[in-house]
């Protein structure tokens, strides 16, 4: 995938226990992420949009309530270039057919998809210097 930051389409969703990370990867690469187009479930976005005022995120609905399945649409309409989602493994999900539904989308529609902060950052990384 060679797309440039300015073009860059990325979806952030994050388990609960894992929010906290998400803003915390957001506000370190808030120079990279300010030049893409964001767009992520309910809470996520919310406290991605909180700690980084600078940051446009267009927000979904929260994960449970289908914003996974809307991100997913997206995914498949071909307006998400990249989806970074961390997960929780220790913690069950009462939506988890609707989280295993949006990782499949990544790898049919072939788009970087990031479960961890490492990964997450290899993928940026890759896409500076692409």
């Amino acid at each position: 995938m060679k797309v440039g930051p300015l073009s860059l389409r990325i979806a952030l969703v994050a388990h609960d226990q894992k929010k906290d990370d998400m803003v915390a990867f957001a506000q370190e690469h808030v120079e990279f992420l300010s030049q893409c187009s964001l767009v992520a479930t309910g809470t996520t976005g919310q406290r991605i949009a909180d700690a980084c005022p600078e940051l446009s995120v267009r927000r979904m609905k929260s994960g449970p309530l289908g914003g996974d399945q809307q991100i997913g649409a997206l995914i498949s309409e071909g307006e998400v270039d990249m989806l970074i989602f961390f997960v929780d493994p220790l913690t069950p999900m009462p939506h988890d057919v609707d989280v295993k539904a949006l990782t499949r989308l990544a790898t049919l529609y072939d788009i970087p998809l990031a479960q961890n902060r490492s990964t997450a950052e290899a993928i940026l990384f890759a896409q500076a210097n692409a």
